[in-house]
């Protein structure tokens, strides 16, 4: 899942709250402070310009309403869907030309790494498409405000704004600043909590290589003699999760020992109000805590995320439940909605969850021939797998889910929300926390 560093205020705040500082003190330790000027430069960048952020994304999100207001005052007066509206201009938008691929592909090069053109071509496309699309979609909206009178109001970055401020009227209906805030509280939580938990992350790091610089200087060695016998020494089976444990427990115990303390403020949590729908479940039906996973069957990070969340629901079994939803990245992973749409055939058999398993563990094999084979492996009726796998209904769920998923600020996978409140940087114990707050105390609203 990708980290936007896109900040917003959650309630009816304008840009002008309490500003980040070069000097700011964001955690103690013996000896020790740590300011921004310890955070990576991307991390940093994002800490210190939060005012800039929040007002852009307010912008942006301000943007979105004002489209959806005018294309559905059109498509009413035309005897359509906005829907309906938006896909046909969206048609008008050009596919692109080979030479625009190879632009793009030539000035990419470095981050594409070995692959060649042909095997990022279509990742080029569907980005260059996109950008056709949203000029499209502007030119669109810039006639429509013709059209449909629209007047802009109260600048949604201004000072003193009230919830009864007018932001801007349109086909005779004003818009105002609590309705805006209201709708959006949720998202702005999210962009503002996902920067919260890169800052924390990135700082914990930084406060970690002090504290065994420290801790070295302390025994009289050097830091590389301090990792071998507190870490390296001590590996057994020499994998990569027991080296992250051994380092994890080195980490407590020079945070104990030098009194690390993590100033930074976190965000206040909001919950959207995303539901189970009636998707797949693992758990108690009684669970007081739910676990929404917008997953995609070939995402490797997806595949990642799957044993930790079982590892959660074992570690929680009265108190968590999982629900599995639909959210293919179709552009990037050419598999994953006939692999949703397999799943789905497999769950109308009561073996989703087992089949899930499987898909997570050949992800390089989920072409048709594949998804049929592990139907047949698992014991499902073979015929009625194939005709669910053709259904029209299944493919029509599955585009519900990742509406409600884009809803809900969902632009890769995985998307996990406890209870409504979305999860950032999601690890056994980031997802544990959220747990806990979760069966603790209800979010706000």
């Amino acid at each position: 899942m990708k980290f936007i560093f896109s900040i917003a205020l959650f309630f009816i705040l304008p840009v002008h709250f309490l500003a980040q500082k070069a000097d700011d003190i964001l955690a103690t330790a013996t000896g020790l402070t740590f300011t921004p000027g310890a955070l990576n430069e991307n991390v940093r960048k994002a800490y210190l310009s939060q005012n800039e952020l929040v007002a852009q994304e307010r912008k942006n999100s301000l943007a979105t309403v004002v489209r959806e207001i005018l294309t559905e005052a059109e498509a009413k007066a035309a005897g359509t869907t906005a829907d309906a509206l938006i896909a046909a201009e969206l048609k008008k938008a050009p596919m692109p030309r080979a030479a625009e691929i190879k632009t793009v592909f030539d000035a990419n090069r470095a981050a594409f790494g070995e692959r060649t053109l042909a095997q990022v071509q279509s990742q080029i496309v569907a980005f260059l498409k996109n950008n056709a699309e949203q000029n499209a979609l502007k030119e669109l909206v810039e006639k429509l405000k013709t059209k449909h009178k629209f007047v802009p109001g109260k600048d949604v970055n201004g000072s003193g704004l009230k919830p009864s401020d007018v932001l801007f009227t349109a086909a005779g209906r004003p818009y105002t600043a609590g309705e805006f805030d209201e709708r959006f509280k949720a998202h702005f939580y999210d962009v503002l909590s996902e920067v919260y938990d890169e800052t924390v992350y990135d700082l914990q790091n930084s406060i970690f290589s002090a504290l065994v610089a420290q801790e070295a200087r302390t025994r009289n060695i050097d830091t590389g003699d301090l990792i071998a016998v507190e870490v390296t020494n001590k590996l057994r089976d020499f994998s990569d999760e027991e080296r992250a444990k051994l380092e994890e427990a080195l980490q407590k115990k020079l945070s104990e020992k030098y009194s690390v303390k993590i100033l930074l403020k976190e965000p206040e949590p909001v919950a959207h109000a995303v539901t189970a729908d009636d998707d797949p479940v693992f758990g108690k039906a009684a669970a007081p805590v739910t676990v929404i996973m917008f997953s995609d069957f070939q995402c490797s990070a997806c595949s990642a995320t799957h044993p930790v969340l079982k590892k959660l629901l074992a570690a929680y079994p009265d108190t968590v439940r999982l629900v599995v939803r639909d959210f293919p990245l179709e552009s990037v992973h050419p598999n994953a909605f006939r692999s949703a749409i397999a799943a789905n055939a497999a769950r109308a058999q009561g073996k989703f969850f087992e089949y899930i398993d499987v898909l997570y563990a050949n992800q390089s094999s989920l072409d048709d021939a594949s998804l049929k084979k592990y139907a047949q492996e698992l014991g499902l009726n073979q015929k009625q797998f194939e005709l669910d796998l053709a259904s029209e209904n299944a493919a029509a769920e599955i585009r519900k889910d990742m509406a409600d998923g884009v809803r809900f600020g969902a632009s890769g996978t995985p998307t996990i929300f406890v209870n409504g409140v979305r999860v950032h940087h999601v690890s056994f114990d980031t997802l544990k926390r959220a747990v806990e707050r979760a069966s603790g105390r209800t979010a706000s609203k």
